[in-house]
């Protein structure tokens, strides 16, 4: 499998995996709010922020239909998606911050006009939503560009996602194929962390996750299976309005994951030797296992029964597995209660 650059990041097979923080439409059309995101989204550790880059008129109609109508200001779909919009030059503001803030910019887009627009600013990578697999014209646009070329497969057929991997290959593009389920939240049931194997043999790409299920344990498991990128929607607070927030972490959880994941990678990275470990606690073995003591105070000669011996911390006298060895013998000398027996007290 072929590693991946994206923003200065290598991206594969053993490496850390990389955490993408997803505003997608958090932001809720505000310029501000969408800043703020930036900055807590660095501040909690991820290592790269992306955003949805909408332009109505270039990709809707006015017939287009809620998914969920939770919006009480705009009347329309199309509505919705036209107060999302940013400006050019605000679009290169998000940029510039998050490349301040040492975070890759991504962005989806949903047409060629938003193509276009996130060209000229600049990324690194087009991730590919679920929704746009299928829609090849806007594709090509993107493998001109010879930038990695990362899809989500929420709502595809492992057919969809042949084609466009195939077109990835044809045009000698870095391919990055996420699993995912478009369901907000998603169940654990049908988060899908078997196709991440899947996938990884099918396209010979890293692979990763692109979860919906609102908590963080989703991606934490797909990092103990060796994904290699993690995608996952953030809010302030499940209070906040938006169709995403249900499927979104907090930023402290965000931040319990970024820590986990670099935790997760260093145990995938590690090889331990248990007799190396064993040999680095010997200094402890001592203070935790038991040895096999006088019950009470004994004379030298008595034949020793169970009923005299006991089980004690600390270890350094003969140890607890050799009990059955120990009864029948005879003590050589007296000995107090609790004394470690020693093989030189017996005979």
């Amino acid at each position: 499998m072929g590693d991946i650059q994206i923003g200065g990041r290598t991206i594969g097979e053993g490496r850390r995996p990389l955490v993408i923080a997803e505003v997608a439409q958090a932001h809720d059309g505000s310029l501000g709010t969408a800043h703020a995101f930036i900055d807590a989204i660095a501040d909690a550790g991820a290592d790269a922020v992306k955003f949805q880059t909408h332009i109505a008129a270039a990709e809707s109609t006015a017939s287009e239909p809620w998914r969920v109508k939770f919006s009480q200001q705009d009347a329309t779909r199309f509505e919705y998606w036209k107060r999302m919009e940013f400006t050019p030059s605000q679009w290169a503001g998000l940029k510039e911050h998050a490349d301040k803030r040492g975070l890759i910019f991504l962005s989806s887009a949903f047409s060629p006009e938003a193509f276009e627009l996130l060209q000229r600013i600049g990324v690194p990578a087009w991730k590919v939503a679920s929704g746009e697999v299928t829609n090849l014209p806007l594709l090509k646009l993107m493998l001109a560009t010879k930038l990695p070329v990362l899809l989500s497969s929420g709502m595809s057929t492992t057919e969809d996602l042949d084609r466009a991997a195939e077109a990835c290959r044809s045009a000698q593009v870095p391919l990055g194929v996420f699993q995912c389920t478009t369901l907000y939240p998603c169940p654990p049931e049908k988060v899908g962390l078997n196709l991440l194997a899947i996938f990884r043999e099918r396209f010979a790409c890293p692979v990763g996750l692109s979860d919906h299920s609102g908590k963080i344990y989703s991606c934490l498991a797909a990092a103990a299976l060796g994904a290699s990128m993690l995608e996952l929607h953030v809010t302030f607070s499940r209070q906040m309005f938006g169709p995403d927030v249900p499927a979104s972490v907090t930023f402290p959880e965000l931040k319990q994951l970024t820590e986990g994941v670099a935790d997760i990678h260093r145990m995938r990275a590690a090889t331990v030797e248990k007799n190396v470990i064993a040999a680095e606690m010997a200094p402890m073995k001592g203070i935790f296992q038991k040895s096999i003591v006088a019950r009470r105070s004994l004379k030298a000669g008595i034949i020793l029964t169970e009923s005299e011996l006991a089980l004690k911390k600390t270890g350094g006298g003969i140890p607890p597995e050799r009990l059955a060895s120990v009864i029948g013998r005879k003590l050589t000398r007296d000995v107090q209660a609790d004394h470690a027996l020693a093989d030189s007290d017996l005979t």
